[in-house]
């Protein structure tokens, strides 16, 4: 998710601002609105609280869209190199819009619903992603925005227990699949995915029902509140991109190391191949590879390295740039996410970062950080 917002842009609040201002939250800007960034405890214990029982997030700032009509799946089909057409009734899958240059508009999540694809966007492309699909598909489908919907993340491997209690059913879905539920007696739509490498769940509701289930929620003994900082740290550890930093419109899938989103079908060769913005471009760069690669990195000082830094080689040659880096806390050391060109992209070649004009050594290392979480059945 892109976390930028024009600076005269009046914050809007979610409807759980109330709450968070109860709950003691540190509120920032993000995405032009006003979220916490972290609750009383820290990043570093809500960052914990979440891989070991379950955190409560807000995602209302994100975009909720339908797509309905015969056809609805072909026609976004066409603004993505993602196999749609194929998707099963109440699966999910994560898919890219593109351009003509190959680069990446936004990244999204696709769910199939009994009569429309319900689609999640982020929050600070949402308008200009609504207007990307009335433009193009509009005439193909109904594009309808859901904005009285709120959305909530639980996410950890005790987020199942806390949800269960609100309605079991919630335990027969599987990570990437979806399904209507009543949770404390309030209708929901909710996917088992999310955005910190754990189990846990989405949970589509409306916005006059979502402080109250949030409440119910934080009264199950595994829940606690998990702000934005927390939230980035566990995304940064499963390896997963924040748009509008590890990935945007001058990276595509290919550079971005996101080629597992693209479905044999959809390629070159494939029965629905192409049709979609830089699919040339894209192709190109399956078959041939790309100039550089987003990569994960891990330190063996204690160096934070931030967004921004350069990386060089052993001669001080510039070889890439970070885009994503912290201290990881749970693996205890410093981690990143960045580019860097192919010939150095190779796990356990060592790289160097300069921060404050100090050359720091990290070494290219498989993605995750952190094994994943996710439950498969």
């Amino acid at each position: 998710m892109s976390e930028n917002a024009p600076p005269s842009a009046p914050l809007l609040t979610t409807p759980l601002h109330s709450l968070h201002i109860e709950l003691g939250a540190r509120m920032v800007p993000f995405g032009g609105y006003d979220m916490p960034v972290q609750y009383p405890k820290g990043i570093l214990a809500e960052h914990r609280h979440t891989r070991v029982a379950a955190g409560l997030f807000d995602v209302s700032h994100m975009g909720q869209v339908l797509l309905k009509g015969d056809g609805a799946d072909a026609a976004l089909e066409s603004l993505v190199p993602v196999d749609i057409v194929d998707l099963g009734l109440f699966k999910q899958r994560y898919a890219l819009f593109t351009n003509e240059a190959g680069g990446i508009l936004d990244d999204l999540m696709v769910t199939r619903r009994e009569h429309d694809l319900f689609v999640v966007v982020n929050a600070a492309c949402k308008h200009q992603d609504i207007a990307h699909l009335q433009t193009h598909i509009g005439a193909r489908c109904t594009v309808e925005p859901l904005p009285e919907q709120a959305l909530l993340a639980l996410q950890g491997p005790q987020a199942v227990t806390a949800l269960a209690r609100l309605n079991p059913g919630v335990q027969r879905l599987v990570f990437m699949t979806g399904g209507h539920f009543a949770l404390d007696g309030i209708d929901c739509f909710v996917t088992r995915s999310g955005y910190t490498g754990e189990d846990g769940f989405e949970i589509s509701v409306p916005a006059s029902q979502a402080e109250p289930l949030a409440r119910a929620l934080l009264a199950q003994p595994e829940v606690q509140p998990i702000g934005l900082g927390a939230r980035d740290t566990l995304r940064l550890e499963a390896g997963l991109c924040l748009y509008g930093h590890d990935i945007d419109t001058t990276t595509t899938p290919v550079e971005g190391s996101l080629t597992w989103a693209i479905q044999k079908v959809r390629r070159a060769g494939g029965a629905r191949a192409g049709g979609y913005p830089g699919a040339s471009v894209i192709d190109a760069q399956l078959a041939q590879g790309a100039r550089r690669k987003r990569v994960g990195l891990i330190g063996s000082e204690r160096v934070p390295v931030r967004e921004g830094a350069q990386l060089v080689d052993a001669s001080g040659a510039v070889i890439g740039q970070v885009t994503s880096g912290s201290l990881g806390p749970s693996v205890n050391q410093p981690v990143a996410l960045a580019y860097l060109d192919l010939a150095h992209a190779t796990v356990g070649a060592a790289v160097f970062a300069l921060v404050r004009d100090k050359k720091v050594p990290l070494s290219v290392t498989p993605l995750p950080f952190v094994p994943n979480g996710y439950f498969r059945g």
